[in-house]
């Protein structure tokens, strides 16, 4: 009995290495993605899949077909969004002040949930249906916020006019 416990205890360790292997590489892009952290300084990221693949190890055995992949995305939007609505009082209520390059600080004009939404539908592909489910918001919000970031994104709001100094005749 001992024996086929740790053999099917060996075989899991395999399976879920395997997994971790092919899939954390994207995990963690996404997880830096949620944050809007700097990819090469991103603790919260790496904490957050951390802790989305711990939970899916430790219903690896009850997943019976079910993808491990689509398990480790949900539980990183869950665990980004409680962390955000503790951070901030409430998902999207406060926009963390844009800093590092590139991608980093454009997302890092959206809002947790703006930055929840566009990650899960563009960048995962997840179907707005199963978005909405997932994070308990009708089909029209998830639509709705998902548009509302893309303007963010691709029409960024313009700062003060410059200007023009007063010439004075003598």
């Amino acid at each position: 009995m001992r024996e086929r416990r740790a053999f099917q205890n060996a075989r899991r360790a395999r399976e879920f290495e395997a997994f971790v292997a092919g899939a954390a590489g994207r995990l963690l892009h996404a997880a830096t993605l949620l944050t809007a952290e700097p990819p090469n300084a991103n603790p919260r990221a790496r904490r957050l899949l951390t802790l989305a693949l711990a939970h899916t190890y430790a219903s690896w055995d009850r997943l019976r077909g079910e993808d491990p992949y689509d398990r480790a995305r949900q539980q990183l939007a869950v665990r980004f969004a409680r962390g955000a609505w503790h951070q901030y009082g409430a998902l999207g209520r406060s926009r963390p002040s844009p800093s590092g390059s590139g991608s980093v600080a454009v997302l890092a004009r959206l809002t947790p949930q703006e930055r929840l939404v566009l990650v899960l539908r563009m960048y995962e592909g997840v179907a707005e249906e199963q978005t909405a489910a997932l994070l308990g918001l009708p089909v029209e919000r998830v639509r709705a916020i998902c548009a509302r970031a893309m303007t963010t994104l691709l029409h960024p709001p313009r700062g003060p006019a410059p200007t023009m100094a007063k010439v004075v005749p003598s």
